[in-house]
């Protein structure tokens, strides 16, 4: 808006210098009215920065702009002739006018633009001396565009303010579901873990697991409700790592998750990283894992994801369908995606159980596995059939993260 105010004035102010041109010989005092547009034409230069942003844009520039066309407003009969005003002739600085009352438009919005139109138009009325149609017409015209014109930027500017507030919730929403993962993988993980052990093994360790339970349930509800008002991040490989050993080391990996990842880590995350060891790692007697005979590069972020996605799948499978369930891991190298399914004996799933669960702040599926398939681009989609288990289809597109 602030470009088009500026060139406005430029292409305006050569407008009128070429209307006095073409009249010059007509005015009463040419001398004067040509004295009059020279310090138009050097006020026009000497305040296009003032023109050029809201900041530079002040209110005192705008009161001494406008000043200065409505005193070319009113100089007009004083250099040109009665009769030439009578007919119609346009006044000294012509339509550059309208570009001061524009710049109140884009800096203030309708409100001053309505008052600076009014200005102008008093002093039209009074340069012509009289009521006439043409005038009448034009005022009209300068008021009406002037208000429409600054309430379209207010609507514009509130737009924007909308707009930034919803990225910033999308932003915040992002991140709180990003921890949620993190804390999944981890903490409620552990905490779960402790409770279940405390219960099989009974006297004070069952008051400590009984303890776990209840601050599982109560860290569950945080980051499932709680907004997250700090934006700023830790260090993102070192949380996905975490996420994946705890994942490997739940369902049945031992140390050879750890192995797997440290290996990783010592390698570096500059290159392509080969998903089957992170895939391969959660073998075990209860875990059956195939994977191509060649290498599945994908960059090192989405190697850790789809890693500790599966990892929380399995460990679904550990913790609905118990110790005893044998999960099935197959990795497929496809030429547009990578695939991954990881699929039980158990039962299945009731409909409904995954909203409910949701509800309840368990986020297994919800965010350590579809969340951190959508921030890859990617998808994860569960297919159930009671009494014939469930399978967790993981599938990320190339443009995804996989490395080329």
């Amino acid at each position: 808006m602030w470009r088009a105010v500026t060139a406005y004035r430029l292409v305006t102010l050569l407008y009128a210098t070429g209307q006095y041109a073409v009249a010059y010989n007509k005015f009463k005092h040419p001398l004067g009215a040509a004295a009059y547009l020279a310090f138009l034409a050097l006020w026009t230069l000497l305040t296009l920065g003032h023109v050029g942003s809201a900041e530079r844009c002040t209110k005192r520039f705008l009161a001494a702009d406008l000043t200065v066309a409505l005193a070319g407003i009113l100089l007009t009969p004083v250099v040109d002739t009665h009769q030439r005003i009578i007919e119609g002739a346009t006044t000294l600085p012509s339509i550059w006018t309208a570009g001061s009352v524009l710049a109140f438009a884009v800096k203030g919005g309708w409100r001053p633009a309505a008052v600076a139109s009014t200005l102008v138009g008093i002093a039209d009325l009074i340069e012509r001396g009289a009521f006439s149609r043409e005038t009448i017409h034009n005022v009209v015209l300068v008021w009406i565009a002037s208000i429409a014109i600054g309430y379209v930027v207010e609507v514009a500017r509130a737009s924007e303010r909308v707009l930034a507030r919803a990225l910033q919730i999308e932003a915040a929403t992002r991140e709180r579901e990003r921890l949620a993962r993190d804390i999944h993988d981890s903490v409620l993980q552990v905490l779960a873990m402790v409770q279940r052990r405390g219960a099989e093994i009974g006297g004070e360790a069952e008051a400590l697991g009984r303890m776990a339970g209840e601050q599982e349930v109560a860290l569950r509800s945080l980051v499932s409700d709680s907004p997250v008002p700090d934006p700023r991040r830790p260090d993102e490989a070192a949380a996905v790592r975490r996420g994946r050993l705890l994942a490997g080391l739940r369902s049945g990996a031992g140390t050879s998750a750890l192995e797997a990842a440290e290996a990783e880590d010592s390698a570096g995350a500059s290159g392509p990283a080969d998903l089957r060891p992170l895939l391969t790692a959660y073998g075990s007697a209860q875990v059956t894992v195939s994977a191509p005979a060649t290498p599945v590069l994908v960059s090192p972020h989405a190697a850790g994801e789809i890693a500790a996605a599966v990892g929380a799948a399995l460990d679904n499978v550990t913790r609905h369908v118990g110790d005893a369930a044998h999960a099935w891991v197959l990795l497929e190298d496809d030429p547009d995606a990578i695939l991954v399914s990881v699929r039980d004996d158990g039962p299945g799933i009731p409909d409904g159980r995954l909203a409910d669960a949701e509800r309840e702040g368990r986020l297994g599926v919800a965010q350590s596995i579809r969340g951190r398939l959508r921030d890859l681009g990617g998808t994860a989609e569960l297919i159930s059939v009671p009494g014939q288990g469930a399978e967790v289809e993981l599938r990320v597109p190339r443009d995804g993260g996989a490395a080329r």
